[in-house]
């Protein structure tokens, strides 16, 4: 058994509690969450992440590896640099619950517990750690604030060249760990390409390298899943996975380039989940999407999407996934403007479903002049309308574009005549081949009761809380340092949101509960 992990597994001495006792202040904010947060209670949820056997060397303690990770993101520091700094600060080392002579883990103890627990693990801790806030009475059901900001990618976009080059280089260095032999086989043709391209035209050099992605790829395709019956098999197996992996990124590049207007093109292949999206202007990464409790201020749902995401959308998610994590039923919520859309507003306020009170900043769409579609009766249950004159439209139709939004066309004759034309179609064409177009959006009944309850003061006081939301998302990304993330792929960059939403929430919760603890005269770890 190696010297660490005894000495991380030892007790704290008496001795070395007379010397904490003397060194350490009456209260911090690390004394604070080492008292007033339930550490224990993850340790039985941590340790499903774990193999039951008991061969090997005895594991670290995952709540000290989480609390670890809560340092790190804490405090801002790389997994070494803290590493290195729990070494010899006796605060950190009580927090941790290390005897004074203890050793620390190596960092990468730190990386594989992250890849143990995943984006599902790290989201169990932060709904344990927000359940723990509802049962010391601090997050009501009544409020919640959403809203979203933009995190950059750990990438340099390069040209498609470039893409090209570095998915030929990725390609290659997954199939020499496959197959080595094809892998050579593959450099030589990539150095007659290189030759044959030598000061071509940029045109040239691109196809060139496509063509060459597309014989990888072709070669990926032809192998066969190895058996895992022997630990070199399973290793060979692995392989396959990575190799398949970056097959299905080269599929994705090539379709981006053959469909150049489809969008969600995929930036880099060191980061292939990064995209382009726009939050004020266009930027490469990811959307940080949070909600909060509004009187309390503490995080209770987050989510990391492309930057091209969905946000709108996402506040469904953000509600379904606390209420399933809580078991709780929320209230109201208030969302930017980007909330003001006919599905999400009936997917957050159907009775039969999430049943909410909606506020968000109503804004009128471009209609025709002359009557407005309100004025139009819906008739033959919705298949066609009834203008104010009594005449009825043509049958429905919808655009491909614009699923939501049901078209209806008087034809040229029975506008023609009208005596309301001047009133209903003023733009009237007399020699056009048809008359008043009208369009009818699906949610037009959550679109009047949005803009009904933006005119009450119930609306009015909460939007003077909203902002509150907006200096949270400032404590993510301005003190917290998240605004260009340091890690590459969406689950990644999630964890570490997750993490820093965890490392907020303690320091809120240490603030609103100092009332409730009075500091220990002498101290003692659970």
């Amino acid at each position: 058994m190696r010297a660490s992990a005894r000495l991380s597994l030892a007790p704290i001495s008496d001795a070395d509690m007379a010397i904490y006792q003397r060194v350490l202040p009456d209260r911090s904010l690390l004394l604070d969450a080492l008292e007033m947060i339930p550490w224990d209670q993850i340790e039985e949820q941590l340790q499903t992440y774990y193999s039951p056997s008991s061969e090997g060397q005895p594991e670290y303690s995952p709540v000290r590896l989480l609390k670890l990770e809560f340092l790190c993101h804490l405090y801002h520091m790389g997994r070494e640099r803290a590493i290195e700094r729990a070494r010899c600060d006796l605060h950190w080392k009580y927090f941790l619950g290390l005897p004074i002579s203890a050793s620390l883990p190596d960092h990468s103890t730190l990386c594989r517990f992250r890849k143990r627990l995943g984006v599902e693990g790290f989201s169990e801790v932060f709904d344990w750690l927000v359940g723990v806030a509802r049962e010391e009475g601090l997050i009501s059901d009544r409020l919640r604030l959403k809203d979203a900001t933009h995190i950059y990618a750990d990438i340099a976009v390069p040209t498609s060249l470039g893409l090209f080059a570095q998915l030929r280089q990725r390609m290659l260095s997954k199939i020499a760990q496959f197959d080595p032999a094809a892998a050579e086989s593959f450099d030589v043709d990539v150095q007659r390409m290189r030759q044959r391209c030598d000061g071509g035209s940029p045109e040239d050099r691109l196809a060139a390298r496509v063509e060459m992605v597309q014989d990888l790829l072709s070669w990926i395709g032809q192998q066969e899943q190895p058996p895992s019956t022997s630990d070199q098999d399973t290793a060979k197996q692995k392989h396959w996975q990575a190799m398949q992996a970056i097959g299905e990124v080269a599929e994705k590049i090539l379709f981006d380039l053959a469909n150049p207007q489809a969008g969600d093109k995929t930036l880099s292949v060191v980061d292939p989940e990064a995209r382009r999206g726009k939050h004020g202007e266009f930027y490469d990464g990811y959307l940080l999407d949070v909600m909060m409790d509004a009187e309390s201020e503490l995080v209770t749902a987050v989510e990391v999407l492309p930057a091209n995401g969905d946000e709108a959308a996402d506040a469904v998610w953000l509600v379904e996934s606390e209420e399933q994590a809580q078991g709780n039923d929320i209230e109201q919520l208030s969302i930017d403007g980007i909330g003001f859309n006919g599905e999400v507003l009936h997917n957050l306020t159907d009775a039969a479903g999430l049943n909410m009170e909606v506020f968000t900043p109503p804004r009128e769409f471009n209609t025709s002049e002359g009557f407005d579609s309100s004025q139009f009766e819906l008739v033959e249950q919705g298949m066609r309308v009834k203008c104010p004159a009594g005449e009825v439209s043509g049958r429905a139709g919808r655009k491909a574009d614009k699923p939501n939004t049901r078209y209806y066309v008087f034809s040229h004759r029975k506008c023609a005549g009208c005596p309301l034309l001047s009133d209903c179609h003023p733009n009237f064409n007399p020699s056009g081949r048809s008359g008043r177009r009208v369009s009818k959006n699906d949610y037009e009944a959550q679109y009047a009761k949005a803009r009904q309850v933006s005119q009450t003061e119930a609306y009015a006081e909460v939007r003077r809380k909203h902002p509150a939301i907006e200096r949270k998302l400032n404590e993510f990304v301005r003190h917290q340092g998240t605004r260009r993330t340091k890690h590459r792929g969406r689950a990644r960059v999630k964890i570490e949101q997750l993490m820093t939403a965890l490392s907020i929430n303690i320091k809120r919760m240490v603030k609103l509960l100092q009332g409730h603890y009075a500091p220990r005269a002498q101290r003692g770890l659970n």
